[in-house]
């Protein structure tokens, strides 16, 4: 990043940096009596994001969400929203999904979203037209009157679901969506998740599915142990974690290759073909590789293995140190 005279960021370049994030955590230290849940975490989630907010349980992240949802405070540090210190004016602007669903039980479904709407500033004519559109889109329309003890856990959550999002918040904060969701549902609600990243709102992921941030995130963030351990693009990262290992499906005898390449993992597949991992040594290219192959194999399938989230997640946890 550019800097002005002296090494200080220019006020140009701190407001275009502010521009470019919705939430910027600075240094932010929580503790709980003698616990940290958060030591010094720095963290940038740009707008118009998904953010993958990652880490073990007990790692921080409900800490961290509930400090940006103003439910608590950090004892040291600052969180900026939009280039702003974190304010009770931002409440309106925020969405929040939590793990533990927090709907009134004995309440009708169409009384308490309406009472949710307008606690989030919607007037009673505002809330009603969006509850219709939300009504129809999720098929919901016969459960107006219904209690929500007379729902399922996920039928339960539709509803928490759009109370979340109704007032349409620049920032939508989601802990774990998809638990008790049935395939069908978890796919209705990854479509709403991508509409609304299509229509400008940040959202931030807080979820133990590496398979659901492989597919929906664009940034990440692993916390371990209260500390930041990792952050930045998805893409980003991942090429960080490559290790320059390629894999080949083949028939044949693949007896030796060249010092230049070596064979780490060998596998018989049940259709006769064999799955062989290699890795490259450096300024070697995959088509080398290609080349030496076809000499000695029929090859059925090629390509570069690259590290999934879980394999990412489970390298970074385990290499953090005790104590």
């Amino acid at each position: 990043m550019r800097t002005g005279s002296f090494g200080i960021l220019s006020d140009f370049n701190q407001e275009y940096y502010h521009q470019m994030n919705i939430i910027e955590v600075r240094n932010v230290t929580k503790e709980y009596s003698n616990h940290i849940a958060l030591d010094d975490v720095s963290i940038d989630i740009p707008k118009g994001c998904i953010f993958g907010l990652l880490g073990p349980n007990g790692a921080g992240k409900t800490s961290l969400i509930r400090i940006i949802n103003q439910i608590t405070g950090p004892d040291k540090g600052q969180i900026l929203f939009d280039g702003q210190p974190l304010n009770g004016s931002h409440i309106s602007r925020i969405g929040y999904l939590p793990e533990e669903r927090g709907l009134y039980k004995k309440m009708k479904v169409g009384e308490q979203l309406l009472y949710l709407a307008q606690l989030k500033g919607l007037s009673q004519k505002e809330a009603m037209d969006k509850l219709k559109s939300w009504f129809i889109k999720f098929d919901i329309k016969t459960w107006w009157d219904k209690s929500v003890s007379d729902l399922s856990k996920g039928m339960q959550q539709k509803v928490q679901f759009v109370s979340t999002v109704l007032h349409e918040p620049d920032l939508i904060i989601l802990d774990e969506p998809f638990s008790g969701f049935d395939p069908i549902n978890a796919n209705l609600i990854r479509d709403e998740i991508l509409e609304l990243k299509q229509k400008g709102c940040t959202i931030i992921f807080s979820t133990h599915r590496m398979e659901t941030v492989e597919e929906l995130c664009d940034n990440i963030a692993l916390i371990h142990k209260a500390r930041k351990v990792l952050d930045g693009p998805k893409l980003l990262i991942k090429n960080q974690f490559k290790t320059n290992t390629y894999f080949v499906e083949y028939k044949g005898v693949l007896d030796s290759l060249e010092t230049i390449y070596e064979i780490s993992h060998e596998k018989q597949l049940e259709d006769g073909y064999r799955r062989t991992n290699i890795h490259l040594n450096a300024n070697v290219t995959p088509n080398d590789l290609i080349k030496s192959l076809l000499e000695k194999v029929e090859i059925r399938a090629f390509g570069e293995n690259i590290p999934s989230m879980s394999d990412i997640f489970m390298r970074s946890v385990n290499e953090v140190p005790e104590g």
